[in-house]
């Protein structure tokens, strides 16, 4: 029986800071990718200019636009409708005093089926967003698409500090998590692997949040897309880099992730002179299953569901483009049994801020 078969496509290319150079582009791709046969297609975060959250300058506010009648949103439905796609549009919103950081999910017909509001801000140099960018109020939603229900999540990379820490972890622990991969497997069976992986996982995975692609499979979704601007850092791995963009994690809920990228660099000027962010591309595709033993890479810890598909370089613009049944795909996360031994009631302590006293 034929399965729901979906295209998905990732963008990544390098902005100037005009938009009209930057949605141009961005059509471009969107079109390159439609030529390819992708039916959901992903652009980068932030696209319409250069990342302006280096700096906190008033001036960048007038940046922001009101999400009705947003010129970019109406393109590109016009631009959705014409070719039959997907689009998520990622964009700096005005609503009233507030602003957020914002993407509108466009469907195959145009029609524009609704937002989501980026919910954790980050703050530190080279990534001031809190400045800018009031904490999204529209929780985490999964939209209903012509060719797919998609969740949608806005990522950012650690600082450099913190990738060298996780780099460091990341060689300290290698001989350990393979022991630990090969007792499992022996000793515990599926089941047990698969809580000492969400163990882990927790353990490792604390700078980054985690819980809005826990949300978004608990509704019931087929394709998670992510966007960022991530930059450079020399040395860094490609696992820290897939985790953070949530390719652990959601390979572990069993569901195929999509994420974009920027590449380029963008020099903007601050209260303290120049900022520099090289940014560093590898947008990918991932979450194809195999019915041999082909593993994804997470800090040298293997799990048994999933690879990196497609990805891109970190210095050229690039279409990725590969194809999901999703009847598959759902038939194996079932059989993981990932949600049916999920424990909710003993979870009251995630809804506290010190992880005393849940108040339920």
């Amino acid at each position: 029986m034929e399965g729901r078969r979906v295209v998905v496509s990732a963008l990544q290319f390098a902005c100037t800071d005009d938009v009209s150079t930057n949605v141009n582009t961005a059509e471009r791709l969107v079109r390159a990718a439609h030529g390819k046969g992708a039916n959901i297609i992903l652009i980068q975060e932030l696209f319409e200019g250069y990342y302006f959250c280096q700096a906190q300058r008033e001036g960048f506010f007038q940046r922001a636009k009101p999400y009705k009648g947003h010129p970019t949103i109406l393109r590109m439905q016009k631009l959705a409708k014409e070719l039959g796609v997907v689009i998520p549009v990622s964009f700096f919103e005005e609503a009233n005093n507030a602003h957020y950081n914002s993407i509108a999910i466009i469907d195959a017909d145009g029609a524009d089926l609704g937002l989501y509001r980026k919910s954790h801000i980050p703050d530190g140099p080279g990534y001031q967003e809190k400045f800018y960018f009031n904490p999204g109020d529209t929780g985490f939603k999964v939209f209903h698409t012509k060719f797919a229900k998609i969740g949608v999540g806005k990522k950012f990379f650690p600082f450099p500090f913190i990738v060298l820490a996780l780099c460091l972890f990341n060689s300290l622990c290698r001989s350990l998590i393979e022991l630990l991969h090969s007792v499992c497997q022996q000793f515990a069976g599926i089941s047990g692997f698969q809580r000492q992986l969400e163990l882990w996982y927790s353990k490792v995975q604390k700078y980054y949040f985690t819980q809005l692609l826990l949300v978004l499979n608990l509704k019931i979704l087929d394709l998670i897309l992510v966007i960022t601007g991530s930059e450079s850092c020399k040395g860094m791995p490609e696992p820290i880099w897939t985790s953070n963009m949530g390719l652990f994690p959601n390979c572990y809920y069993v569901v195929p992730l999509v994420a974009s990228n920027r590449v380029g660099k963008e020099i903007i000027e601050t209260e303290h002179g120049k900022s520099e962010i090289t940014f560093y591309g590898n947008s990918f595709i991932a979450g194809k299953y195999s019915t041999v033993s082909s593993f994804f890479i997470c800090a040298n810890f293997r799990g048994p569901t999933g690879e990196i598909i497609e990805t891109a370089d970190d210095k050229e613009e690039a279409v990725l483009v590969t194809h999901f049944d999703l009847d598959v795909i759902k038939s194996k996360r079932h059989s993981w049994g990932v949600f049916r031994d999920r424990r909710p009631d003993l979870y009251k302590v995630l809804l506290t801020l010190d992880g005393s006293n849940p108040q339920l």
